[in-house]
């Protein structure tokens, strides 16, 4: 199956150095792979040299005179930055050149753009980020991470049923357990939105395992494989497990710092420390599709490194083999039929 995937090369805190390479990676590893980057041609075919010629029949520079910067509003980005890499990136998805965009750009102006180029799939009201994070078993997807700060009981139904499908598609899950993320388990607990919401997915036909707390994010899939909430939780929640695991990482490394014996230790325990580093290495989760529209769009951290940008290229192209856009479109559509004729 050939798949083309268009880069925002531009985007990100590290631009063309980090997403050449990666994008290079990626299409040595993956015969089936061309890729567009898109940006300022002069900086972008300096930095390929060769390597232009080398995939000349795979790798495209398609030249944009603007970029869109980090901390750029969005609304500013969407009405004076048509020519920027990253709009070009996704009217190229619009235009069927391309079956994705990957972009390490500032997250509220590729999700306006995105939004305003590419529409919504018909009975979606809001797109929605998900993302992995890691657990005990692996990882647990969760969705909304930020795109919806207020949220009605049916904005969160539908992102269950658009995570449903992401996640099996993705992972090859039948029916996945998908869990609704609460204060507690307990049916009393919960806002008014929740408690709502948990009543939507109590009548679905979606595998619904009732509402899970805080800890079940990194509890594994012995427990649940989706979980749902809000954008301003789902955020807060995000941001709180990455600064634990930076903490983690550098209380760990104060211990074994701290005298000749304590470095001895870490020695010995080498091993298993990089085996416990890999398997929680955020560049390894790096990637977080913006679903309910009609085109694959997948947001990169801002300061990934290589590997991590790699990662994020990797997950559209899962996403693209597995035609998670139709699929979702498909599970709408139906869903929206089943209500109609109860």
């Amino acid at each position: 199956m050939s798949l083309t995937i268009a880069i925002d090369a531009m985007g990100g805190d590290f631009g063309p150095q980090v997403t050449i390479p990666a994008a290079l990676k990626c299409l040595k590893y993956n015969s089936d792979l061309s890729i567009i980057l898109v940006g300022d041609e002069l900086v972008l075919n300096e930095l390929l040299a060769d390597d232009l010629a080398k995939y000349k029949d795979r790798l495209l520079v398609k030249h944009a005179s603007q970029q869109v910067e980090m901390d750029e509003k969005p609304q500013n980005a969407l009405r004076s930055k048509k020519d920027s890499s990253m709009r070009i990136a996704i009217n190229l998805v619009r235009d069927c050149e391309a079956d994705a965009c990957v972009s390490a750009g500032n997250t509220g102006a590729l999700m306006a753009i995105a939004r305003f180029v590419l529409k919504m799939i018909p009975g979606i009201d809001r797109p929605a980020i998900i993302s992995t994070l890691p657990s005990t078993f692996g990882h647990t997807h969760i969705l909304d991470l930020g795109a919806n700060v207020d949220c009605t009981a049916e904005h969160l139904y539908q992102f269950a049923i658009m995570g449903e499908e992401v996640v099996k598609a993705v992972e090859h899950i039948p029916l996945p357990k998908i869990g609704l993320l609460n204060i507690g388990e307990e049916d009393m607990k919960g806002n008014g939105q929740v408690k709502a919401a948990a009543k939507l997915l109590e009548a679905s036909s979606l595998n619904y395992v009732g509402y899970v707390e805080g800890n079940s994010i990194n509890a594994g899939s012995e427990k649940v494989d989706l979980i749902v909430t809000d954008g301003f939780v789902g955020n807060v929640a995000l941001k709180s497990i990455e600064g634990a695991a930076k903490m983690i990482a550098t209380k760990l490394k104060e211990a074994f710092s701290k005298n000749i014996f304590t470095k001895i230790a870490a020695l010995a325990a080498y091993p298993v420390l990089k085996l416990f580093k890999q398997s929680i290495d955020p560049r390894m989760y790096n990637g977080a599709s913006f679903i309910g529209l009609r085109g694959l769009v997948v947001k990169s951290h801002g300061g990934a490194d290589e590997l991590a940008f790699e990662t994020a290229i990797h997950l559209a192209e899962v996403e693209i083999e597995q035609n998670v856009t139709k699929k979702i479109s498909d599970k709408v559509a139906a869903t929206l039929k089943e209500r109609e004729s109860e």
